[in-house]
């Protein structure tokens, strides 16, 4: 299992080297990246700020989860990014491995829809006119 959170940028080949495996018939993966607009507004950057310790620790918790859901899976890599990111920049990267795909979809559908739910990343969004949270930020 490779869980990370990093100012740098995600090597994405290396995330989905992560999770091969022999007996892996699917890998699938969500790649999140940073898009020009946002509810109608243009967006010019973005900016991750995270409780790194508690992040890291709620996103291995997260996919120990979808581990006990689907006990088929085989690997599993989550890699969030944190600091000024740009457009088309990579912001996240969840894959996993499994034996069959329908498994491997549902798996990574999970894993990025609760950590955006529960782990403690939050996002600003930089427009040309403004700036705004897009979470609770404490």
């Amino acid at each position: 299992m490779l869980i990370e959170l990093t100012d740098q940028p995600i090597d994405v080949a290396a995330a989905l080297a992560a999770v091969q495996a022999d007996g892996a018939g699917a890998v699938n993966a969500f790649i999140g990246t940073v898009r020009n607009q946002s509810t109608g507004r243009s967006v010019v950057r973005l900016e991750y700020e995270a409780y790194d310790s508690m992040a890291v620790h709620q996103m291995r918790k997260v996919a120990e989860q979808a581990q006990e859901r689907w006990p088929m899976l085989q690997q599993i890599a989550v890699i969030h990014r944190k600091g000024t990111l740009y457009i088309g920049d990579v912001a996240v990267i969840v894959a996993v491995s499994t034996p069959h795909r329908a498994e491997s979809f549902a798996a990574c559908q999970y894993i990025i829809d609760t950590i955006k739910q529960v782990v403690t990343i939050w996002k600003k969004e930089f427009y040309e006119d403004g700036q705004v949270w897009v979470a609770a930020h404490p």
